[in-house]
């Protein structure tokens, strides 16, 4: 193993510590295993539904009004 330094803010920290305590586990160990699971949980957002690109809107101009279509209020 190598040591390595880790920036936490004091909140993220102390809950961390808090859940070492409670696993009765060192904080490094719960660092190594969180990161592990990390790496080897797929990206996100990394692959898009299948039914991607089956479907037609009819509209032609659909890219270039995302925004205006993304983040409109859906009850307005």
């Amino acid at each position: 193993m190598k040591r390595t330094s880790l920036f936490l803010d004091s909140k993220t920290l102390n809950a961390l510590k808090r859940a070492a305590k409670r696993q009765q586990v060192s904080v490094a160990s719960l660092v190594r295993e969180a990161v592990q699971r990390y790496l080897a949980e797929p990206a996100a957002g990394g692959r898009l539904p299948s039914v991607t690109g089956r479907f037609s809107s009819g509209m032609a101009n659909t890219a270039e009004r995302a925004d205006e279509l993304l983040w409109r209020d859906p009850h307005a």
